[in-house]
């Protein structure tokens, strides 16, 4: 008789406990033991997966091993490669992750039949017909690309088998489950034992794979936190409904930077690559207004000029708001604190907005001076000039830190027509002269000397 028994998996590293326990003994993670009801008699498949792949693997000398035959597979899709390093690389696992509706089909589609490649694409989320009106909308095709609509993995391998694809892509992991596990698909244990067997095949073969895992309403990608470690690329592909612009964004990459990004425009045909992204986060401020500044960040080796927006009025119910759109609230709360002790500003009783347009998101510290201009320019009710720019860190003493890649920043600012930059007076770099005028600024109250006098 097939009894069921009680058992706890934990959701961060997916190992099994036979009671419930507050924290995980592998990992240490709290609260993160969720119960699963488990059949005494494991159901096996007739053919273990593993064996249709299986190759001899032997040990080498590092000397012996050569790298130079690591051929990336390279897409007609600048901002796609510039993301993965230069493109995808073979016998790899490349883990997408986005909000619900934020175009992760689409742009996996779309990228598929741009390679002049054998692919597979697996579906547990839509018919074949549903994806072809999809694809006839997007484009013609460069390469073999299958569609399966399948969610057994036995299945698919059996798929794989026959048709011997260079790329795999699986939409999503969280639908696929395997006959020789227990549980429901999406489970730990099913995305765990899919998951596995996925990378034993591309490590084994050379075939690439690219997942889409679904988000958590916490943001996170559901399923054991210990998928994002065995997977070799990690991308989260991000933006909001209410804008047409979709940010692609390396998290992890074993291959390539981390730091690096795309730029795409959603539309009714697809995806279009922003090949100049600065023009789509600057906009004409012809009429004058305060609490704008010009910030010059960089994205990996891109150089962007990004507007921040900042709004300072007085708190009417009490307690100040600190509210950031696109920027750190941490950082922003820090930086208000500088400005009330090392310049004087008093911001105890104001209300702070702040807003980068465009609906990006950096994490680059040479914001901060843009930052503090704009809630400068604010609180004066003072504009600023429309031809200055700024790059500079802040420090807890009020003092402006250097930036990595000034000469790039200087030059980017320069070809959009900036005729001031405003950065800090230390200066690893050799710059060379420019016809932009480079003003050098020590303290935070050298900047409020210079902008409002």
């Amino acid at each position: 008789m097939n009894k069921e028994k009680i058992v706890f998996f934990c959701n961060n590293c997916g190992n099994e406990h036979a009671k419930w326990h507050g924290q995980c003994k592998y990992c240490k993670e709290w609260n993160s033991l969720k119960e699963v009801r488990k059949s005494s008699i494991k159901i096996k498949s007739q053919i273990e997966i593993a064996d249709y792949f299986k190759k001899e693997s032997i040990p080498l000398r590092i000397n012996e091993i050569n790298s130079e035959n690591l051929m990336r597979l390279r897409v007609n899709d600048s901002e796609w490669n510039r993301v993965l390093g230069g493109g995808l690389v073979p016998g790899s696992i490349c883990l997408i992750s986005g909000e619900p509706g934020i175009g992760k089909s689409t742009l996996l589609l779309q990228i598929s039949i741009k390679f002049d490649k054998r692919i597979l694409y697996v579906s547990g989320e839509e018919s074949q017909q549903q994806i072809k009106v999809r694809s006839d909308r997007i484009g013609e095709e460069l390469g073999e690309v299958f569609i399966l609509s399948e969610t057994e993995i036995e299945s698919v391998f059996k798929h794989i088998k026959k048709i011997n694809p260079e790329i795999v892509i699986i939409d999503s992991i969280q639908t696929l489950h395997s006959k020789r596990v227990e549980g429901s698909p999406g489970s730990v244990i099913q995305i765990r034992d899919c998951s596995n067997e996925l990378i034993k095949y591309a490590k084994s073969t050379g075939s690439a794979v690219i997942l889409i895992g679904h988000l958590t309403k916490d943001g996170n990608i559901a399923g054991p936190k210990v998928l994002e470690h065995m997977v070799d690329v990690v991308i989260s592909f991000e933006g909001d409904n209410n804008h047409a612009y979709r940010i692609l964004r390396a998290k992890k990459n074993r291959f390539g930077s981390t730091s690096e990004i795309g730029i795409y425009e959603m539309s009714s045909s697809g995806l279009k690559e922003v090949k100049n992204p600065n023009e789509i986060f600057l906009t004409l401020n012809n009429s004058k207004m305060s609490g704008h500044a010009i910030g010059v960040s960089m994205e990996g080796m891109r150089p962007l000029n990004l507007e921040v927006q900042a709004l300072v009025g007085k708190a009417v119910y009490g307690t100040p708001q600190r509210s950031s759109n696109g920027f750190n609230s941490k950082r922003l709360n820090m930086l208000l604190a500088v400005l009330e002790k090392r310049a004087g500003i008093q911001l105890s009783n104001k209300d702070v907005f702040l807003n980068i347009t465009g609906g990006i998101k950096s994490e680059d510290p040479s914001l901060d001076l843009a930052v503090v201009s704009a809630i400068l320019s604010s609180y004066h009710d003072t504009p600023i000039n429309e031809k200055i720019c700024f790059a500079s860190e802040i420090g807890l003493s009020g003092e402006l830190r250097p930036v990595i890649k000034l000469e790039k920043r200087i030059s980017e600012a320069e070809k959009l027509g900036y005729e001031v930059f405003v950065t800090s007076n230390f200066k690893k770099e050799n710059i060379k002269k420019n016809r932009i005028e480079i003003l050098e600024i020590n303290k935070i109250g050298g900047l409020m000397a210079k902008l409002f006098k």
